[in-house]
């Protein structure tokens, strides 16, 4: 099943839709009680879903051309990110790989949607680059759990692109405020549930700026697989519902090109997933 959260004509408040094809069913409208939001339908575990599910058939459409999106996930408990998880990537960016995964927290300001304008001051930072990247959606609390079981603990699947200031990143020991500007983590559009993608390794991953193919890889080329940062995760933190774990970006960053390629003012950045969706942020730079 695909979820995505819309924006209801001349309201920006946003309201949870099944996807169907190129149509959509508003979820709240199915049954009372039905959840608005996607973390109310991931609170309400299996059999909330099997419900919308079975609700669906008979449910009245509406076309999803035209809609305008909110991020895929409004309120995670917490985001959280890793770094240099494909060998590429960390090569590129002149960083290493070490035995343990690079973890940082995004803030959720940085949270937006599909199709939307993310803006920043160009006295700030000039060296905006992008980031494909796999984000991962917890359903039920995981806890000290084995990769064996990690993936059991998966109730979805996203889109993320991890936009970040790279003079910024190179200047701070941490990561998170390059990160997560206003509007630097957008997802979406759409959530896919864990049953409809039978492997997270096995996905092809590209972003396209202006027309250009930019990264081109395969999520078979993390160091660190799905499941292996999720068990490494939560034997220190109890991962809980809702909490969104982006997965790292492989190799293709603007950053590492001759000449360098940043997001410019009025550039266009696509980033997707096949089986999952394609991400479109537009950039506006402020003097």
């Amino acid at each position: 099943m695909r979820f995505a959260h819309v924006l209801p004509p001349g309201s920006d408040d946003p309201r949870l839709v099944l996807v169907d094809g190129e149509d959509a069913v508003l979820v709240e409208d199915l049954f009372d009680g039905a959840p608005r939001y996607l973390e109310e339908l991931i609170a309400g575990g299996g059999d909330l879903l099997a419900r919308v599910r079975d609700a669906a058939p008979g449910a009245t459409r509406v076309p999803l051309a035209g809609q305008r999106y909110a991020s895929a996930l409004l309120t995670p408990p917490v985001i959280l990110a890793i770094g240099l998880n494909y060998a590429a990537h960390s090569s590129e960016l002149g960083l290493k790989t070490d035995s343990n995964p690079t973890v940082f927290v995004l803030w959720p300001n940085s949270l937006t949607g599909h199709d939307g304008t993310t803006t920043w001051p160009r006295s700030l930072s000039e060296s905006i680059d992008y980031e494909a990247e796999l984000g991962v959606i917890i359903g039920t609390p995981a806890k000290d759990v084995s990769a064996d079981e990690a993936l059991d603990h998966v109730w979805g699947y996203t889109v993320v692109n991890d936009i970040t200031a790279r003079d910024i990143q190179y200047s701070e020991a941490q990561w998170s405020r390059c990160k997560s500007f206003d509007g630097f983590t957008p997802t979406g559009p759409f959530v896919v549930t864990a049953d409809e993608i039978p492997d997270p390794q096995d996905l092809h991953i590209w972003t396209v700026l202006d027309g250009h193919t930019m990264q081109d890889a395969s999520t078979g080329q993390m160091v660190r697989t799905v499941a292996t940062l999720i068990a490494h995760l939560s034997k220190s933190v109890t991962l809980l519902p809702g909490t969104l774990i982006s997965t790292g970006s492989p190799g293709g960053a603007g950053y590492s090109r001759d000449p360098q390629v940043f997001l410019r003012d009025r550039s266009t950045v696509t980033v997707g997933i096949d089986g999952i969706g394609a991400l479109t942020t537009h950039c506006r730079i402020l003097d």
